[in-house]
């Protein structure tokens, strides 16, 4: 698996330690995982800009993308 993939899936991941009543146990949260997904992804757009800046049209067109992918995907 990919080592990006597995580090998101570590942070999406809650674990809680053992108690007197129960054993240790985690919890995997799919919708921080997909905003997690979604945000490295308008992070890679927003890299792309930056590395376009001073150039034609300075990369707006990266900027709108990683602005959209927030959006559809309701990441902050």
């Amino acid at each position: 698996m990919n080592e990006r993939i597995q580090k998101l899936i570590e942070q999406a991941t809650r674990h809680y330690p053992a108690t007197e009543s129960s054993g240790e146990f985690s919890t995997f949260d799919k919708e921080k995982f997909a905003q997690l997904i979604a945000q490295e992804c308008a992070d890679i757009c927003m890299e792309m800009y930056a590395k376009c800046a001073g150039l034609p049209g300075d990369g707006a067109l990266a900027k709108d993308c990683a602005y959209w992918i927030k959006k559809d995907f309701g990441v902050e």
